[in-house]
């Protein structure tokens, strides 16, 4: 075999199969397990030879087969993680999480949840590609569910706090967050202050009761509104569609995260409001998109990177007591919130 013939069988080429050690061996006319060992970068082979049997791979196209490598080790190195594309401050949690995990030599390995792929396939996914550990975003799974994995794996929750002593999480505190957010609009003049809920989402309980308990302590419990919404544009600007129709309309509306507030904020414009001098609008996560000049969101700051670096210890600490057989006893951190204010808020007009 040439390596001009060989490159027909490159991957990616429709029809063609995967490039094998075989082919790159029989390509440069040397044995396979001299290919192997020049992968492997282990002793046996002239630098010659290196060279020639890398120019040979990279002509025909081969790809050492990395989750081969994995499973022949007796630790994979790899933290898994399960979370939802769509949520942008998941992508800014899990550019954290790689950055914590080569800190300490691992590698992340990514599991989308979508709307067509549910919670348990891509844990399922992580379980078969031997992560070490398991670290879920926003985990929407029963918590008997969760610990009934901890019996495999170690598992890390962030975003969702959890009580059990089997789980290891890190949260931001969303009851404290949400009591800022009331108290910052209060603080403006405002009474007629809604929120959009989100209760199934991870955090989504605090929040709600941060909202009704700041709203109590100010003495504005029969002012307070709450709406069934969700964590997505479109579920923000149905919600305040349904808000600015009552009489009286809300003056501000704190929204369940930056996502949802963006939906809200765009619908309000739509429907003639001007925010924020007809409607005041706080977020929750200071997203990326909570600083976009056109949004310029008054929202309750998470620190992604602190969450994802708090993770990975969690992860790593829980892994050093299970190599030596020792119950790992369930470690929650809570991180404090904090109000970032833009001017997508400002005094009620009266």
């Amino acid at each position: 075999m040439t390596p001009t013939s060989a490159s027909q069988d490159a991957p990616g080429r429709p029809g063609r199969r995967r490039v094998t050690m075989r082919d790159v061996a029989q390509a440069a006319g040397v044995s396979q397990p001299l290919v192997s060992i020049v992968f492997r970068d282990a002793p046996g082979a002239s630098e010659e030879t290196r060279a020639r049997v890398r120019a040979v791979a990279a002509e025909l196209g081969y790809r050492r087969d990395e989750r081969a490598r994995v499973l022949r080790q007796q630790h994979s190195r790899l933290l898994g993680v399960a979370f939802e594309p769509m949520q942008p401050f998941h992508g800014e949690i899990v550019d954290g999480l790689h950055l914590a995990a080569q800190e300490h030599g691992y590698d992340i390995v990514l599991s989308a949840i979508t709307p067509h792929r549910a919670e348990d396939a891509a844990v399922e996914a992580l379980l078969r590609d031997r992560c070490e550990v398991v670290i879920l975003l926003g985990s929407s799974l029963p918590q008997d569910r969760l610990e009934h994995l901890s019996r495999t794996l170690p598992v890390v929750s962030v975003t969702r706090a959890v009580t059990s002593e089997a789980i290891a999480s890190v949260a931001t505190d969303d009851h404290r967050g949400m009591v800022l957010a009331v108290e910052h609009l209060i603080s403006l003049g405002h009474q007629r202050i809604a929120y959009i809920d989100a209760n199934r989402e991870a955090g989504g309980q605090d929040r709600r009761a941060g909202y009704q308990d700041a709203m109590t302590a100010a003495g504005l419990a029969d002012q307070a509104l709450i709406v069934a919404g969700g964590a997505s544009e479109a579920e923000g600007a149905a919600a305040v569609t349904e808000l600015l129709s009552q009489d009286p309309a809300p003056t501000a509306v704190i929204a369940f995260n930056d996502r949802c507030a963006v939906g809200v904020i765009s619908q309000a414009r739509v429907l003639g409001h001007s925010v924020p001098e007809d409607l005041s609008v706080v977020g929750f996560d200071d997203s990326e998109q909570a600083s976009l000049p056109y949004i310029d969101l008054t929202t309750v700051a998470q620190n992604p990177h602190q969450l994802a670096h708090t993770a990975v210890e969690l992860a790593l600490r829980h892994l050093t007591t299970a190599a030596t057989d020792t119950p790992a006893p369930g470690e929650h951190i809570v991180i404090p919130s904090q109000l970032v204010t833009r001017t997508s808020t400002a005094p009620v007009h009266l």
